[in-house]
């Protein structure tokens, strides 16, 4: 025994590891991506069906055609068309990502019973939330521009060659084109919807905490149902705009805007105005809606079971 003790007194004392507090947020964002891997395979599987249903279409479209739309009178209106309906296309599909991911963010882990065990772990319910709700904030755009960017690229490496084969240079489209100018909008743009579509992600995943099962219908069924209930009642539309604002409203923010003579508003995408967009109350007032159904899904995390 005395030996065994001389021995103990002889190791060097080790000082206790001080993990760090943001360590746990790391590692549960990286569990989202390894269970959500549609989070960056559905926008990568877009813009692949995106290239190939270009580049088909470049190929059997008829020469004149070609002529026409790359005439000198719109140059840069026309070789800017593939990059910016590639990019509408993987926007969207993004959207849908994000939609159906925090639709299953907080009743997934319910459903398979997983939220025993990391419950037990070292992570506290808002680490969780703050987690989750970051894949559609932060990761889901940063993952959309990587692959828009890429997308971009390779339309037009594609150029280089299909270009010269109708009878244009082939650097026809680099010179057209702002792709720079481009992607600094894109980054704009995603800031900008991330930020206004915040108070969509927080109702998707209150929800998702809280139904036991059929959480689409849960998350669009009470917002319909107000809006024909207000319809019918009081003849007004007012939750039917605030809906439409908040899905589509960001472009009108965060570009500069003008309006015909008949009503009809038309958005300058040329026209970055993010002093517009940070003074508009409409913002201010979805991330304070979205700060109140992030709190509130973290309460529901806190006291819900396995289904």
């Amino acid at each position: 025994m005395s030996i065994q003790t001389d021995i103990d007194d002889d190791l060097p004392t080790l000082p206790p590891r001080i993990l760090s507090k943001t360590r746990p947020f790391y590692w549960s964002v990286r569990r989202e991506l390894w269970e959500n891997r549609s989070i960056y395979v559905a926008p990568a599987a877009t813009a692949a069906i995106v290239l190939a249903g270009l580049l088909i279409g470049a190929i059997n479209l008829p020469h004149h055609h070609l002529v026409v739309s790359m005439d000198d009178s719109s140059p840069g209106k026309a070789a800017g068309i593939p990059f910016e309906a590639a990019g509408a296309i993987i926007l969207i599909a993004s959207f849908v990502v994000g939609f159906f991911y925090c639709l299953g963010a907080l009743q997934g882990e319910r459903r398979d019973r997983t939220i025993l065990f990391w419950k037990s772990l070292p992570v506290s319910d808002l680490t969780t939330v703050v987690a989750k709700a970051a894949i559609p904030l932060v990761v889901l755009p940063v993952v959309t521009f990587a692959v828009i960017v890429v997308t971009h690229l390779i339309i037009l490496a594609a150029s280089f060659v299909i270009l010269p084969m109708v009878g244009f240079p082939a650097n026809a489209m680099l010179t057209q084109f702002p792709l720079l100018t481009t992607w600094v909008d894109l980054i704009y743009l995603l800031i900008c919807l991330s930020l206004w579509h915040a108070p969509i992600w927080g109702w998707l995943m209150l929800v998702s905490g809280w139904a036991r099962r059929a959480t689409f219908l849960w998350a669009v069924g009470p917002p319909i149902a107000l809006t024909v209930f207000e319809r019918l009642a009081f003849g007004t539309h007012y939750v039917d705009a605030i809906l439409r604002d908040r899905f589509k409203g960001a472009l009108t923010a965060a570009f500069g805007s003008t309006m015909d003579a008949k009503g009809h508003l038309h958005i300058d995408a040329d026209h970055l105005d993010p002093l517009k967009f940070i003074s508009s109350p409409g913002l201010w007032i979805g991330l304070i809606v979205a700060a109140g159904l992030f709190a509130a899904a973290v309460r529901q995390r806190r006291y819900r079971t396995p289904i």
